[in-house]
């Protein structure tokens, strides 16, 4: 049986071998996962937030701009080649409807663009993503074969 390592809200974790990434609770949240397919390592984050605002804030991985920046920085200290690290993405659902025009409606929107560009920044790709929608999600990837699973609220599972 596979260890489950779990990765918090606003946490990032690297893992190899015979080892499960998982995070839970992915609703205006996104989870970004970064998977080298020769080394079968990987790293899975959590995002909370859009970008980083207030620099004393020191929880790098609460955000997209400076969680994916600061996640692709441990993954290179660890040999990753961005040629061939696989990334996927699920979460920024629509959880605060009815709140009106305000930041929080869309700010699972605004998580998955954040995302998107810092991931472009770093000179990486996506591969598959599931996000959007009004349900929660629960994100694992399975550092042996990569496969990324999506576990909805609902009980609907998809593979990535």
């Amino acid at each position: 049986m596979k260890e489950k390592v779990v990765v918090r809200i606003s946490d990032m974790k690297i893992a190899q071998g015979r080892k499960e990434l998982i995070t839970f609770a992915l609703g205006s949240c996104v989870g970004i996962s970064f998977y080298d397919p020769v080394r079968k390592m990987g790293a899975l984050l959590h995002v909370l937030l859009p970008e980083r605002v207030d620099e004393r804030d020191s929880n790098l991985m609460k955000y997209a701009d400076s969680g994916v920046h600061e996640t692709v920085r441990q993954l290179r200290m660890q040999g990753f080649a961005r040629n061939i690290t696989v990334v996927k993405i699920a979460g920024g659902a629509t959880m605060f409807q009815g709140t009106g025009q305000g930041a929080l409606s869309k700010i699972g929107d605004r998580n998955v663009e954040s995302v998107r560009r810092a991931l472009t920044r770093e000179g990486l790709h996506i591969t598959a993503s599931d996000t959007g929608g009004t349900v929660a999600r629960t994100m694992s990837l399975d550092l042996e074969s990569g496969t990324v699973t999506i576990r909805e609220a609902t009980g609907q599972i998809r593979y990535l």
